[in-house]
């Protein structure tokens, strides 16, 4: 909230140049990156002035209060989205991206469309205060402290499913499946798999089809569509496949899956596999809980 004094250190046009290059970074990360990354790549393109160095008493520093504190509007916007630690750009954003090529502009556009988004909340406020560049925020607010404690559980999440045994990978695979209620009968041992890691049915005697068969990869990156070709070729006409990553999938192999008649076949990234993981956790025996073993916190919701 402002007194109406504007605080020196950072303008609308300082904040309408990082959050273009914001853009440009994500915009060279097409599946979204992690918000502490991208605000470490940020500061090396466009480096912290002497007053954005400086920390609050609260031990925050300005930078990244600045930075985070701006991406409220262009998420208002419809331009920004932020997802398990994971920033983005939209359709939308790589529009307006595109439409103003000045800074300020581009900034300034942003602050428009949110006081949009605020007018037609049930009950705004009434205050002054528009844009960091209005009325400097000198120290993080519940949002944004929100925000990070929960970009910190997602980072440490990914970070465990990237260190994961993979042979424990595919054990949790084959536990999240029985939580789900199917019937696991194979998991492969460690060593060449023969393009399979699990095998599943829908009923304890493997009598009726279909046959599930899985195919589980321990990725930083992205299967793209030949791997996932490789992996259909094991799928006969009664057989479902599910591909699971700790990464994520390319648009063609999306396209691929999707565009299937006769092979059944579905794609289960990172964050699918833990939003499954959660919504049946309460159907894990304990030995597969240990394999990801998660402990939901509770914040007061911020507004």
């Amino acid at each position: 909230m402002t007194n109406g004094k504007k605080k020196a250190g950072v303008t609308r046009q300082r904040v309408g140049k990082l959050m273009r290059t914001l853009f440009e970074i994500l915009q060279e990360h097409p599946d979204g990156i992690q918000a502490q990354t991208a605000i470490a790549e940020l500061e090396q393109r466009v480096p912290a002035t002497a007053h954005e160095s400086g920390h609050y008493a609260s031990g925050g520093r300005r930078y990244e209060n600045i930075v985070r504190f701006s991406t409220v509007d262009l998420v208002k916007a419809g331009w920004l989205l932020k997802d398990k630690g994971i920033w983005s750009v939209t359709e939308t954003g790589k529009e307006a991206f595109a439409t103003y090529p000045d800074p300020t502009a581009f900034y300034k556009r942003a602050c428009a469309l949110y006081k949009v988004w605020k007018s037609a909340q049930p009950d705004p406020t009434d205050d002054d205060a528009e844009t960091v560049a209005d009325a400097e925020v000198e120290q993080a607010s519940p949002n944004q402290t929100f925000e990070q404690a929960e970009e910190a559980a997602w980072d440490d999440i990914w970070d465990y499913l990237q260190r994961i045994d993979p042979y424990n990978l595919q054990r949790l695979v084959a536990g999240l499946l029985e939580a789900m209620g199917y019937h696991v009968s194979w998991i492969a041992p460690p060593g060449k798999d023969g393009g399979m890691d699990v095998l599943a049915w829908t009923d304890p005697l493997g009598a009726k089809p279909p046959r599930i068969k899985v195919q589980v990869k321990r990725r930083k990156d992205s299967i793209a569509v030949d791997e996932l070709r490789a992996f259909m070729a094991v799928l006969s006409d009664n057989d479902v496949g599910l591909f699971v990553t700790t990464g994520r999938f390319t648009k063609d192999a999306h396209d691929e899956a999707r565009l299937q008649e006769r092979r059944k076949i579905t794609l289960i990234d990172r964050e699918r596999l833990v939003e499954l993981w959660i919504q049946y956790m309460d159907r894990l025996s304990e030995e597969s809980r240990q394999l990801l073993p998660l402990k939901p916190i509770y914040f007061l919701a911020p507004s």
